[in-house]
């Protein structure tokens, strides 16, 4: 029997296949397309999912390959400087495309053990108190204790579990490719600057060797997306707004995408989990829907390598759906909200005059921000503490820094009074005792994915949340 089957080898699948090989847990991604996709849909990662590398061990990987950009300018597209005092070190966008993204994490998951199997797409499932069994299109059978849906925003897997999907349909769509441009650079960059005072949606942007990522309104809204849009369908559009086609030719690749905005109902049905698109859709203003899915699997492996284990206490497996599910719904309010603000019509106008006065107060700015790169996350874990609930950034230690002892993906005791014991669960928890640890606590309590779970010097307590998160001893 396969520990995890993982339904889908993007970002969020592989994400997921990392965690939980961290944990030893046997692992098998499959992925529908025979081959990883050249289509770029997401262009970064925000600050939550740099630090989530940096936890593990691998952003210098993706540090090498992607180009540090100012955080200013990611809400709705209102501009401005990166807001001071963000409660992280790395208040930036790292810019790098979806492929690379999917190529780095891929090679992560293999080398921790994952195995990868492509052109195998999951058209069936049931299970039962023992596992789940998963069909493939190829008539394989497969059985495993727990099942990942991390296949997309049409997920097959939510589909066979009867999930529902509420939320609005797509009600613009837009086009999205990769082609080469005859028209002069300068001619291109001033009449993008000019077509983009009103329409915020539109943009073509050179990548080098007269290529350009071109972002253009669609003419209407299609039922089917996965069926990729003409050129010919680019350069009336491009006509319609711009005036020119810009002599645009030679696609690398081209897609559509629509503003659909909804929210899976439930994240766990039994032994099966979504996650990512599988889970939630939205609009892709402030570039959070890659990030939002490397964030649920971050959140969801350790509880299942847990469960794998055997030692995950009651509840921690339905802590995911609690945790992410509101997050998300979040994440949705904001997506709607500046999807408004990027309108053309006069009200919206109105209300983004208004916004970009107020996000000169720096408390705002900070604030929006922070919604968008996912630092102010804060889980209700049932405490008044203001630390509990939320992720730790990478404090400094004596020795070296926070994040440095995250690697193997395990809790962590951090102990400035050198009092305190994990007791039995050292084979879950590492304690580590620094008077020099730049804390607002005496001792904190973190789990595998960085979130504090309590606070204080109090054994009793601390014995309690052990238990509540590690299980007994």
């Amino acid at each position: 029997m396969i520990d995890v089957i993982v339904a889908g080898g993007g970002p969020t699948g592989l994400m997921l296949a990392s965690e939980l090989r961290l944990h030893g847990v046997h692992v098998v991604v499959l992925e529908r397309d025979d081959e990883p996709t050249a289509v770029v849909r997401a262009l970064g990662l925000h600050a939550r999912s740099i630090e989530i590398l940096d936890q593990r061990g691998v952003l210098d990987r993706f540090l090498a390959l992607g180009k540090k950009s100012p955080l200013g300018g990611y809400f709705a597209g209102i501009g401005g400087p990166t807001p001071p005092r963000l409660d992280t070190a790395h208040g930036y966008v790292l810019g790098i495309p979806q492929p690379t993204i999917d190529r780095l994490l891929a090679e992560r998951a293999v080398e921790l053990g994952a195995e990868i199997r492509r052109g195998c797409e999951v058209v069936g499932l049931s299970q039962d108190d023992d596992g789940v069994r998963v069909e493939t299109a190829g008539g394989e059978r497969l059985h495993a204790r727990f099942l990942v849906g991390c296949d997309g925003g049409r997920s097959t897997v939510r589909r066979l579990l009867g999930v529902g999907f509420p939320g609005e349909p797509s009600t613009h769509d837009t086009l999205l490719g990769e082609m080469r441009v005859t028209a002069a650079a300068e001619t291109v960059a001033n009449v993008v600057a000019e077509i983009r005072r009103t329409q915020r949606g539109f943009g073509l942007g050179p990548m080098g060797d007269g290529v350009y990522r071109v972002v253009v309104p669609a003419a209407a809204v299609v039922e089917n997306r996965s069926v990729p849009p003409s050129l010919d369908e680019f350069r009336q559009q491009l006509r319609a707004i711009a005036g020119t086609d810009f002599g645009v030719h030679s696609p690398r690749w081209l897609s559509r995408f629509g503003d659909a905005t909804r929210l899976a109902e439930r994240y766990r049905t039994g032994r099966v989990f979504l996650a990512g698109d599988a889970a939630h859709v939205h609009p892709p203003t402030g570039g959070q829907g890659l990030n939002l899915g490397v964030q649920d699997a971050f959140n969801l492996g350790w509880k299942l390598a847990a469960a794998v284990a055997g030692w995950a206490p009651d509840g921690l497996l339905d802590s995911y759906h609690a945790e992410r599910h509101p997050v998300a719904a979040d994440v949705l309010t904001n997506s709607r909200a500046q999807m408004e603000l990027i309108s053309t019509e006069p009200g919206p106008q109105a209300v983004r005059r208004l916004l970009t006065r107020l996000m000169d107060f720096e408390d705002v700015h900070r604030y929006l921000i922070e919604q968008v790169v996912a630092t102010g996350i804060r889980y209700d874990l049932g405490s008044a503490d203001e630390l509990v609930g939320r992720r730790l950034p990478d404090v400094p230690l004596s020795r070296g820094r926070l994040y440095e002892l995250m690697h193997r993906g395990r809790g962590v005791l951090l102990d400035r009074t050198g009092r305190l014991s994990v007791g039995g669960r050292a084979d879950r928890v590492d304690h580590v005792v620094d008077d020099g640890a730049q804390l607002d606590a005496p001792a904190v309590l973190l789990r595998p994915d960085g979130h504090v779970a309590w606070t204080g010097t109090d054994r009793p307590d601390l014995h309690t949340h052990l238990t509540r998160w590690f299980g007994p001893e």
